[in-house]
């Protein structure tokens, strides 16, 4: 053999062996593709980091805030991942951040496809919209509200709220509301005003988290569904009725609103790392819907813990 053709035949045998490990790597990440698309959803968790000075947490806190003191975007993966949860909408964490939401766009960015997210912004900013189409190129589909943020006691009378709610209805936005179950009619109220506003509304809009579900908040939340954009997280069980495993006395309020918004319109969260105060842990949160609920199909059952989710805060591009 000459040294050309030498040369020539390394060069070759380079390029196959390079060929086969980029296929190799291909077929690997194609595989790892549908494995994250398969897996369930957790439609709801906050996550922070020790990386104080690339990510300062508001109002002068410290490391000594922060409880528990780490749980980032690596850490809940791992947890998620022990019991078949590939993929996680993240929420911005106010009261350690603010309306700083760098923490969770870097993670959208760190982990392509793993992330949804569900920012924090100024409501009372002019023009929070221009906000709102910022934090969607990065990622963000969802923008929570609470009571009282806007300026105002009441939504309907924030320019800012009611511009959120707008621009979300034009552009394919979820409003979010963190609410008590006395608020659930200022939701109503919005979802009539704004039709076309996908909503959102966090941990059955707490019922049952100060007591025995009452039977008035419960209709209330269940009446939302004429509203057909209107969603519920059925989600913080730690926080909920007995506060502990097995959680199954959420049941008939979880049957009750499956009977009015049907599966399509309910999404499991953990509400991690809340979910993780003992003894509740994550594995008994994901029971609850995968196990426990006797009352769906195995097709509503991929709804509720996937595919409702995936709609509102992984759309296809």
């Amino acid at each position: 053999m000459t040294s050309v053709s030498r040369r020539e035949f390394l060069q070759a045998s380079a390029a196959g062996a390079l060929a086969v490990s980029l296929g190799s790597e291909l077929m690997s990440t194609v595989a790892n593709a549908a494995d994250v698309a398969s897996g369930y959803v957790d439609a709801h968790s906050h996550i922070w980091t020790t990386d104080l000075e690339k990510f300062p947490l508001a109002n002068g806190q410290t490391r000594a805030d922060l409880k528990p003191e780490s749980f980032t975007a690596d850490e809940l993966l791992a947890l998620a991942g022990k019991s078949g949860v590939t993929r996680v909408v993240l929420i911005q964490h106010r009261p350690y951040h603010g309306v700083d939401n760098s923490y969770i766009t870097s993670a959208i960015a760190q982990h392509p496809g793993r992330f949804g997210a569900v920012a924090c912004i100024d409501e009372a900013a002019p023009h929070p919209e221009k906000e709102m189409d910022r934090l969607k190129a990065q990622g963000v589909i969802g923008f929570r509200i609470r009571p009282g943020e806007g300026g105002t006691k009441l939504w309907r009378d924030s320019a800012g709220i009611r511009a959120m709610w707008e621009h979300a209805g034009k552009s394919g936005l979820a409003i979010c509301p963190l609410i008590d179950p006395e608020n659930i009619a200022q939701v109503d109220e919005m979802c009539g005003r704004y039709p076309d506003a996908t909503v959102v509304v966090d941990h059955f809009a707490r019922v049952g988290m100060a007591g025995p579900v009452e039977e008035s908040q419960l209709k209330a939340l269940a009446d939302l569904a004429r509203h057909k954009t209107a969603h519920v997280k059925i989600s913080a069980y730690y926080a909920l009725g007995n506060k502990k495993p097995p959680h199954t006395e959420l049941l008939p309020m979880i049957r009750r609103l499956y009977e009015t918004y049907g599966a399509k319109r309910l999404m499991w969260g953990s509400d991690c790392p809340y979910q993780l105060t003992a003894p509740n842990n994550y594995p008994d949160s994901v029971a609850l819907v995968r196990d426990r609920i006797d009352f769906v199909t195995a097709e509503e059952r991929d709804w509720l813990l996937r595919k409702t989710a995936e709609s509102v805060f992984f759309p296809k591009a």
